[in-house]
């Protein structure tokens, strides 16, 4: 993918993580940015499946969607994430089986919109902290919960 990948080991087998993310209603409390849940489809986490979200401060909200692109339950989830005009990004969100629970691996690709002119140099280090701290939210979430 374009930018580096953000990884953390969280204290909790694959599973819990993974019912963190089939939850759709919790996207906001662990993607950075994400300030409002609208819907999610009834399909979630399916091929095709959304979640309809605002992105940004009140008032200034971006509402927009997330599309599930693949899925291998328990495994990975690819999704397309939506906040025009801002642009749309391609996220793979890895887990995976370690001796003390589990890694979680995020990797994400701006595909179009303003962010797309952008250059990697310029954007990397913002996405990398960003995604670092989505996968931080992610793991206490899921540490609690598990």
């Amino acid at each position: 993918m374009g930018h580096p990948e953000a990884a953390i080991d969280v204290p909790v087998a694959p599973d819990s993580v993974w019912a963190v993310l089939e939850d759709g209603w919790l996207y906001p409390l662990w993607v950075v940015g994400a300030s409002h849940m609208r819907d999610v489809d009834d399909a979630w986490p399916a091929v095709g499946s959304r979640l309809h979200h605002s992105v940004g401060p009140w008032p200034l909200q971006v509402s927009d969607s997330t599309e599930v692109l693949d899925v291998e339950p328990g495994r990975m989830l690819t999704l397309r994430a939506r906040a025009w005009p801002f642009g749309t990004a391609k996220v793979v969100i890895t887990l995976e089986t370690t001796p003390s629970g589990c890694r979680v691996r995020l990797a994400e690709e701006v595909e179009h919109g303003l962010g797309w002119f952008v250059p990697e140099l310029v954007q990397a280090p913002f996405v990398e902290a960003r995604n670092s701290e989505a996968l931080s939210r992610l793991a206490d979430i899921a540490t609690e919960r598990g």
